[in-house]
């Protein structure tokens, strides 16, 4: 896939700002994934990235449950699920609840009637199979559904009190004001204090991901080739984007940081 001519390519970052970076904060599905699935060059270059001291936060919008088992077997510093609702500390630490939820059981009552208002509408949607695993969030697969589906869908959960998001997987009914850029600055503020905005390179694919463009708060952005097909919906946009999609993007992204350390990879 070749980049989007609209955006600067990666190649593009100086090697200075490259060479500042000490922590990637990553969506994974489209990301980190080729084909749904982890590669052996991926997990070599999560190797690569912890020998040099960099270290590597995953942020995506997949399960508590699914998150939990995952962040701890994988050679990251962390993890945060459920766009933004929970944040999983490197270790076998309890995970932090990043969106308060008073009563977890009527929590869950409300988005479950909140899926039901809108399978009246939508009748074809399905929830999904991680859906049961989840704390924050309700989910149903974005499979078959145009764009303006999703924009009218997005509108249903406002005027129903609910935040809506989706990615190249699923869609997520969600509290408002919850999302990736929310819980990623609290947990850099309470947790990971020691990362000043210019050592953090935000990187992902999907409208999910939107929030992680935010230069306001992230000047060093990275969208994988592959968000090329959600440009036209995002309002806010990576600053740069790189030659390849999905893993093989975030492989390049490894590649280019760890050269600019004059680190071989």
């Amino acid at each position: 896939m070749s980049r989007h001519l609209s955006l600067p390519a990666l190649s593009e970052v100086s090697s200075t700002s490259l060479s500042n970076i000490r922590l990637i904060a990553t969506d994974m599905d489209g990301t980190m994934t080729r084909r749904g699935k982890f590669t052996p060059a991926l997990l070599q270059a999560l190797e690569d990235l912890a020998a040099a001291d960099i270290k590597v936060l995953i942020v995506t919008g997949r399960s508590a449950g699914w998150v939990s088992g995952l962040s701890s077997l994988m050679p990251v510093a962390g993890a945060m699920a459920e766009n933004g609702g929970l944040y999983f500390p490197p270790g076998n630490q309890k995970p932090v609840v990043l969106t308060p939820i008073p009563d977890l059981a009527k929590h869950r009552q409300h988005l479950a009637t909140t899926f039901e208002n809108l399978q009246t509408k939508f009748p074809q949607i399905q929830e999904s199979a991680d859906n049961r695993f989840r704390i924050t969030d309700w989910t149903f697969d974005v499979a078959g559904l145009r764009e303006d589906e999703l924009q009218t869908l997005d509108n249903l959960c406002q005027q129903m009190g609910w935040g809506f998001t989706y990615s190249n997987v699923q869609c997520h009914i969600k509290p408002q004001g919850q999302d990736k850029a929310v819980g990623l600055l609290q947990v850099l503020r309470e947790y990971l204090p020691q990362y000043s905005s210019e050592q953090i390179v935000t990187v992902g694919d999907s409208p999910n991901d939107e929030s992680l463009f935010d230069g306001r708060y992230f000047p060093i952005s990275v969208g994988v080739a592959n968000v090329v097909e959600y440009l036209n919906q995002l309002k806010y946009q990576p600053a740069y984007i790189t030659t390849a999609a999905e893993g093989e993007g975030f492989c390049e992204l490894s590649s280019y940081i760890l050269k600019s350390l004059h680190i071989p990879s």
